[in-house]
């Protein structure tokens, strides 16, 4: 028996990295799973579908089950998408990971209105358009669990990300609001502010000068796996910060 036995999964920005990490093990946990995934550089120019199809083969071949989306989640009609091949293909929406993102790092007196306006579009305005149709589906079928995707960048500040800090502090007042809103329909809401090395982590200075001050995706997932399985109860309306094995060491 898995932990997410009949349990149907949607995760955004799952071509790669955590949302790969977390695609793969909800699935061996026995999750049906939408793998979302634009593709393209990690500054969200270009799409790139094969990344998305690529994580679905591997889970195909470990003998789960999962279907690619290649939609971009930043629009209406996107985050749609993601939805109605979770109902199409499995005829549930139970999980929602909003993970999806892209960087365009600039210290703010060098930024500009495009790559503001980007940033946040992904991030806050992607993640309120996936959430939109699955949320009201949950209200509607027993309730669910959603992860939204914050970052200490959002909570206490990180030089250069004035526009990735605003998305990412504006995702946590929405899962705030969420959860105030979701509790009487069973719809559990949790923030996750993961401190990871991966693909859109690898060059920030932090990260090069420090390897070890980041977990791997797969040092993330199993943190995931506990939010949207019934091993966290009915625990929401919480933040779950994990930066690095030295902080998580002192958390405990």
């Amino acid at each position: 028996m898995g932990l997410l036995d009949g349990k149907v999964a949607l995760i955004t920005g799952a071509g790669g990295g955590l949302g790969e990490a977390y695609a793969k093990l909800f699935a061996r946990e026995g999750a049906s799973v939408v793998v979302n995934d634009l593709g393209g550089p990690r500054d969200g120019s270009g799409a790139d579908t094969s990344m998305a199809q690529k994580v679905v083969d591997a889970i195909r071949a470990e003998g789960g089950k999962a279907v690619a989306n290649g939609a971009d989640i930043s629009t209406m009609e996107g985050g749609q998408s993601v939805f109605d091949d979770a109902i199409k293909h499995f005829g549930r929406a139970d999980i929602l990971v909003n993970n999806a993102g892209i960087l365009r790092d600039q210290t703010f007196h060098k930024a500009s209105e495009a790559d503001w306006d980007k940033v946040i579009k992904v991030h806050l305005k992607g993640t309120f358009c996936c959430t939109m149709p699955v949320f009201r589906w949950m209200r509607e079928n027993g309730g669910g669990v959603i992860v939204n995707t914050s970052s200490t960048s959002g909570l206490i500040g990180n030089f250069g990300q004035t526009n990735y800090g605003a998305a990412k502090g504006g995702i946590w007042g929405l899962s705030n609001v969420l959860a105030i809103e979701g509790r009487k329909y069973n719809i559990r809401i949790w923030t996750l502010a993961p401190g990871a090395l991966t693909r859109m982590t690898a060059d920030l200075p932090r990260y090069k000068e420090n390897p070890g001050a980041a977990l791997g995706p797969d040092g993330i997932a199993p943190a995931v796996l506990y939010m949207v399985s019934d091993l966290s109860g009915d625990q929401t309306g919480k933040v779950l910060v994990c930066p690095g094995p030295a902080a998580c060491a002192r958390c405990g």
